[in-house]
């Protein structure tokens, strides 16, 4: 009787010491699948009027919902293509990746290549989209700082042979990306390099020393430029009668936004300042209108799935780490670093704790490349994760 139980077990059970563990992480992909849908939501709500203003006159109302959906497809097919491909050849073509990159960043100032638009060069014309090299650079950012630890090990300690090569790469994307202007990518492209150094172990007198003079820079740049100092002093004193028709004009129709919403929000599609009155309702102040219709239940929502994605992205890369991938473990950290950065300085900004500055809100806002790259850097994750699995299992990554 006691070998047939146990020849039954062998059949219809699992196997002492197999696991039923899966190939993703479950907690990752939900809170991702989320942010997508409230998204694709929100650009709706938050775009279906501006068919009716001047200046997206020629459009429909399902438009910028349309283009959308179309980038979230071209997304999930890259990152799916990304999540195919081992981590291995992943860093074996990040030095070219990184050199292509910067080239790009070169051609946006080229007539007929180039796109401007607002008085900024910030993106390169393919007829019926326009490309953001600065996008792509945020994914090549993460996985060249990593890639860089991983060659540099041994040399962290020293100033010459640790950080120096590294400062000089971060210098030319950075001259190339301030004369574009775009400051909100160079902050959070400089924030992931930095991010992945400390975490490689760099040493902490030169690390220190680094981000004192860059945050030095930083207020520099602001100073020197006069229309970064006009925005500076309108988010110190907003409600100025001199401001809040000028300088200050996004924000404080931003915060009467949130203001509306309360607790609960006045209904989705209810918003009143999407009506033409919040500028980017649908790209850089998005949070504004969710914290309208929405009110605080949503955009507590949204800062919770983000913090889900975040430290996914961290034990992800732990775990990566102390199997010995540390080239794939910190690739996967800088994406987390990546989202946390930009994922606050946006909702910073609508919420007028921080300056205005014009930087998306990932997986939420309108966007092309934006959203893509987001998929792909996400991709990362998953694969990183992925070989976790495998390794875990007994299997080669």
């Amino acid at each position: 009787m006691s070998l047939f139980a146990d020849l039954t077990l062998g059949v219809n059970a699992v196997r002492p010491g197999r696991t039923a563990m899966r190939n993703y992480d479950l907690a990752l992909f939900l809170a991702v699948a989320a942010l997508l849908s409230m998204g694709l939501l929100m650009v709706y709500s938050a775009s279906i009027a501006l068919a009716d203003g001047p200046r997206y006159g020629g459009v429909n109302r399902y438009f910028f919902v349309t283009r959308h959906s179309m980038f979230l497809v071209v997304g999930l097919v890259a990152a799916v293509l990304v999540w195919l491909t081992p981590m291995r050849v992943v860093q074996k073509f990040t030095l070219p990746l990184f050199v292509v990159t910067v080239f790009l960043l070169v051609l946006v100032f080229l007539p007929v290549i180039g796109h401007e638009a607002n008085g900024a060069n910030r993106w390169i014309n393919l007829g019926p989209v326009n490309f953001q090299p600065s996008e792509l650079m945020k994914v090549v950012a993460v996985l060249f700082a990593a890639d860089y630890v991983v060659r540099k090990q041994q040399h962290m300690d020293s100033f010459v042979n640790g950080f120096l090569p590294m400062a000089i790469a971060m210098a030319v994307v950075g001259i190339l990306l301030l004369l574009e202007p775009d400051l909100g990518a160079l902050m959070v492209i400089m924030s992931i390099a930095m991010g992945v150094l400390f975490l490689g172990g760099i040493n902490t007198k030169v690390f220190s020393g680094l981000m004192g003079t860059l945050v030095c820079l930083f207020f520099l740049l602001v100073w020197l430029s006069p229309w970064r100092r006009a925005r500076l002093f309108a988010y110190l004193d907003p409600w100025n009668p001199d401001n809040v028709y000028g300088t200050a004009y996004q924000l404080s129709h931003s915060l009467i936004a949130v203001g509306r919403g309360e607790w609960f929000g006045v209904g989705l599609g209810s918003s009143i300042e999407k009506l033409h009155y919040l500028p980017e309702a649908h790209t850089d102040f998005i949070v504004s209108v969710i914290g309208e219709e929405l009110g605080f239940i949503g955009i507590a929502l949204i800062v919770g799935l983000f913090a889900v994605v975040i430290v996914r992205c961290f034990e992800i890369g732990r775990q990566s780490i102390a199997m010995e991938r540390v080239f794939s473990g910190l690739a996967a950290q800088g994406v987390g670093i990546w989202f946390g950065v930009q994922s606050f300085i946006n909702i910073g900004v609508c919420l007028g704790l921080l300056p205005t500055k014009g930087l998306t809100l990932p997986l939420i806002s309108y966007g092309g490349s934006g959203l893509v790259m987001n998929l792909v850097g996400l991709a990362i994750v998953a694969r990183v994760d992925y070989e976790n699995k495998v390794m875990m299992r007994g299997g080669r990554k």
